[in-house]
This record gives C-alpha cells, structure tokens and sequence, in this order.
C-alpha cells in the first residue's frame, strides 16, 4: 500500500488532505457524521479580531460546476474561537489544527495571530489575505505585493508557529505575490482562494446575491489553482498547499505533481459532508494505480 504521509514544515501529517478553511466550520461539527481523526490536518472556519455577522443574504448562487459565495467572514470573533470552539474541536480531534485569520488592518491579523500563539492546541496559522467578500482589507492586502509583504512580516513577528499565507488568484501575477510573502518570512502558502465570480436572475434582472459579486469555487476552477500551484512551485522555496476544485483522489494527485505538499478539500464538502472521508481511503488505491509507493516523493514531480 502507498505511505499517504508527508511533513508540512514541522508537522507530521498521515496525510495530505485537509479540509479548507470555510468549508468544515470548525470541524467538530463533522465529529458527527465520522471520525475525523481520519483527517492529515483540519483547516478551522476564518476569524477576525471581532464578531462578524458577514454580508447580506442571499449569499450562495449556484454554477454549472461550482458555487458562489458571498459569506463574509461570519464567525464568533477570536475570543470565542479560542474559548469555545477550539476546546470542543479539542474533545474530538487529535491531529494538527490551522486557524485562518482575516484582518482588515495590519493590527487585526497581529492581535489574533498574538492570541493564537499563546494557544498550545494550535498547530499553524493561516493568514488569508485574499478574501474577495469584504470591502477592505482580505484581498486588497494580497492584490499588492508591498502589502502582502507587509501582513507576512508582522504575523511572523507575532507569532513562533509556522505562518502559512493564502493567495487570490484575482492578480495580473501570483508569483510576484508568493515571492513577496517568502521574502517577508512567510513558513508556506496556500494557493489559491476563490475566484471572482456572480450570477444574474432574468426574472428579477439582479445579482442572485446581495453583495452581487462573490467568490467562484467548485470543480470549474481546478485547472486555474493547479496552474497557480505549479508556478508558484517553481518560484519559490517554501511548502505549498494546493486548493481549489479538488473532488477527488486523482485531483490530490494532480496537485501533489504540480508542486502541492498538502491538499486542501473546498467547495466538495459543502456538497457532500464525507468528501475528505472518501478521498483519504480511495488515495492509497488511487497512487498504486499510478505507480506511486510514497507520496512525499511526487511533490512537484510534474516539472522537468
């Protein structure tokens, strides 16, 4: 059977797959429909400095072959995050833990990367600076690389644990952007956040959600993040995560070539509430079909 483990920069992970931030609340949640201890990793819901209802409903349109989402960023605010929700995770879950902060200041993401910090069952953070549903802050950081740079710096400063930074593919260049955060101490990125996307309703001739647009997820945009993933690969030094449109073993796969060295599950779980579950027992299968006996040796191996 094929070894499914690989290392993201000090943690040791059974597996490569992790659910995405967004789309596993905060996983225990999950705990009931399966042992998610089943899980490489475990991507918690976003927080911010302070509670957020997010935006206006309706926020979800449905696509051909996708979803867009305009959420943003309702959560409880890190101080509950930190008191209520960890601690429950904490009762049914054993494997590392990534929190994903969002900010609308450089202060915001340093206060809860500080709060973080103190927080011994958390494993990494996740600094999301490409959010397209807020009107500042989220992407207008990860746009532009003086500004990504920026947040990279002072979540690194206030916090010892590794610091990964999620990218927008909403930019003329992405690897200018990932060359950025790795200067500025950036431990790995995940790439990529959703794409801009909206729906029209011909009867009521408006945008079927109330923010009009809205981050486009699903299987469509698979090609467009493995693309990202494989030129981020080769512009920087630094682990990648793979994101966007992965459904199934075959796309973890893909994305492992392409230069991922963990893989994180969107859009599929919103879906199906076991798509991480089937992926993590079809992808030891799925290697051998490929000839592969250890996935840590195919990461970026699409690149010659």
């Amino acid at each position: 059977m094929a070894d499914c483990s690989v290392t993201l920069c000090s943690l040791e992970l059974s597996n490569p797959v992790i659910p995405a931030s967004g789309t596993f609340a905060y996983g225990h949640e999950f705990a009931e429909y399966y042992d998610i201890n089943i899980l490489g990793a475990l991507a918690v819901k976003g927080t911010t400095k302070d509670k957020r209802f997010g935006n206006p409903t309706p926020r979800t349109a449905e696509c051909t072959a996708g979803l867009i989402n305009s959420v943003g960023l309702q959560n409880p605010g890190i101080d509950e995050v930190l008191a209520v929700e960890l601690p429950m995770l904490k009762r049914v879950y054993n494997k590392p833990v990534i929190v994903n902060v969002s900010g609308f200041s450089v202060e915001d993401y340093v206060f809860c990367c500080e709060k973080l910090d103190n927080d011994p069952g958390v494993d990494m953070i996740e600094i999301n600076i490409s959010c397209p549903n807020v009107h500042c802050g989220g992407m207008t950081f990860g746009s532009d690389p003086k500004n990504a740079a920026k947040v990279t710096k002072a979540a690194k400063r206030a916090s010892s644990k590794p610091v990964f930074v999620k990218l927008t593919p909403n930019v003329t260049d992405i690897t200018e952007i990932a060359r950025a955060c790795e200067a500025a101490g950036a431990d790995g990125l995940t790439l990529i956040n959703t794409l801009l996307g909206m729906r029209i309703d011909p009867r009521a001739k408006r945008p079927v959600t109330a923010a009009a647009v809205g981050g486009f997820s699903g299987p469509a945009i698979f090609p467009v993040a493995l693309c990202c993933v494989y030129r981020v690969f080769k512009s920087v030094n630094i682990p990648l995560m793979g994101c966007g449109g992965v459904q199934s073993a075959r796309d973890v796969i893909e994305m492992m070539l392409a230069g991922a060295s963990a893989v994180q599950v969107g859009s599929a779980n919103l879906i199906n509430p076991f798509a991480c579950k089937e992926i993590i027992e079809a992808l030891p299968a799925e290697a051998e079909k490929y000839g592969i006996t250890d996935l840590k040796d195919i990461i970026g191996g699409a690149h010659v």
